[in-house]
């Protein structure tokens, strides 16, 4: 491994260097165990400790399939769904895998008693599969989560309703959260040259998904004038959500939880903020069995205050049960409600009355395709759009970089440095970065 690692921080970039290094049979990499799924029963969600579950382990490196392509991973990023995976919930993740096992010679790799998990990663590429002509050993990349097989007619049109499509690093083994990965080179995409490792690996999943959501046709279709509300605007999801709606010509409504994320969405630009903890707003009961409309309505008079007295065309939604129901509320007439994620619960309710009499709609989302990965990856690369790493940790510390996402106690994206020995590393367009220096810093230290 020191030898891939010595390749890497020399900058040779040779087609041959990386084609000849000899790759071990071991890698470390953040995993959980198939015999410990039960090691939170009964205790709550937030008490689910992801520095208990999450192990760095040695691990075989697996043979490529065709079409795959092994990564050497100098950074990752941690998601929700290595949180989700990490805590066992809602299911454990493992189901995933021997499904995925079950479906031909090749996915039986997958079908282990350990999870490898992550879904982001910015590294170089060491070998390909079978098949493989686009992309050749010692390439700069970074990676995307979907992994789609594309033999059903259904995938043809957009590949996230393959009847086979999967989550990389979360329904998927091998993934980025480790020294090596295994990806479908149809994951890859160029790193841009102009942020570190670290930097590059941060936006994949949540910038993607943020653009599917937001922009895509595919999902609420933001166009120039919208006025859109962004739940948790400076977080990992609603960040890149409200760098879009300000690069698209919207107006973001910034929904936060503190002073200091407040001041993250005033230097990306957006002017409308709403700290939810400063009004004091409670969506439901101390139960939480039911919901109170007039606090809808009192978000609703907050946002028209702060628009002149516009409704919003479009609400982005992740926080699920906890705000869905305001989010159906305050929608304009005719507006839409797109969304994906559910991390304060799966179990949506609202008061159809306000969706079915106004015409609003509700827009599912989930991930993105490649085309759509591809678009929001050259948005990073042009610097209309920039990553919100807001603190990176050691491979060693995964569990404590999940237990933060966990706890909502980050802002932006944490990154995880794999091979990467510190941070800084991995910058080859030092003339393009000075010119974006300042956004690329924002989220830094917060």
């Amino acid at each position: 491994m020191q030898a891939i690692r010595d390749a890497i921080l020399s900058g040779d970039r040779t087609q041959e260097t990386y084609a000849n290094i000899e790759i071990p049979a071991t890698y470390r990499g953040a995993t959980v165990h198939k015999d410990e799924v039960g090691m939170f029963e009964g205790l709550a969600t937030r008490d689910k400790d992801p520095r208990k579950s999450l192990h760095i382990d040695e691990v075989p490196v697996p043979e490529l399939a065709p079409g795959e392509a092994l990564v050497a991973v100098m950074a990752s990023a941690i998601n929700y769904n290595t949180v989700w995976t990490s805590i066992f919930e809602p299911v454990s993740t493992f189901g995933f895998l021997e499904r995925y096992g079950r479906m031909s010679e090749f996915s039986k790799r997958h079908d282990l008693p350990y999870h490898v998990v992550g879904s982001d990663l910015a590294g170089v590429i060491l070998r390909t599969g079978p098949g493989v002509t686009k992309w050749k050993p010692g390439t700069e990349v970074v990676a995307h989560c979907l992994s789609v097989e594309l033999e059903d007619a259904e995938g043809h049109n957009d590949t996230m309703l393959d009847p086979q499509q999967r989550i990389w690093g979360f329904e998927t083994n091998f993934g980025g959260l480790a020294e090596l990965a295994v990806v479908k080179a149809n994951q890859l995409m160029p790193k841009p040259g102009h942020l570190t490792w670290e930097e590059a690996a941060s936006p994949g999943l949540v910038n993607s998904t943020a653009y599917r959501q937001l922009v895509s046709k595919n999902g609420a279709a933001m166009k120039l004038g919208d006025r859109v509300l962004i739940w948790g605007a400076s977080g990992g999801l609603g960040s890149y959500a409200t760098q879009m709606a300000l690069a698209g010509g919207a107006t973001p409504i910034c929904v936060v939880s503190s002073p200091e994320k407040a001041e993250i969405c005033r230097a990306m630009g957006a002017e409308l903020i709403i700290d939810r903890n400063a009004e004091g707003y409670r969506f439901w009961n101390d139960e939480g069995t039911e919901q109170n409309p007039r606090e809808w309505q009192r978000l609703g008079k907050k946002i028209r205050e702060l628009t002149g007295g516009y409704d919003v065309d479009i609400v982005f939604e992740h926080p699920g049960r906890e705000t869905f129901g305001a989010s159906v509320y305050v929608a304009r007439k005719g507006g839409t409600i797109v969304t994906c994620a559910s991390t304060s619960g799966y179990m949506h309710e609202y008061d159809n009355r306000y969706l079915w009499m106004n015409l609003k709609r509700i827009v599912s989302s989930h991930f993105a395709n490649y085309r759509e990965a591809w678009e929001a990856n050259e948005l990073i690369n042009r610097g209309l759009i920039h990553p919100t790493l807001s603190k990176t940790y050691t491979l060693d510390e995964v569990g404590q970089a999940a237990l933060d996402v966990h706890r909502n106690a980050h802002q932006g994206k944490v990154g995880v440095l794999t091979l990467a020995p510190e941070p800084g590393l991995g910058v080859t367009d030092p003339e393009k970065r000075a010119a974006f220096e300042s956004a690329i810093n924002r989220f830094a230290d917060q």
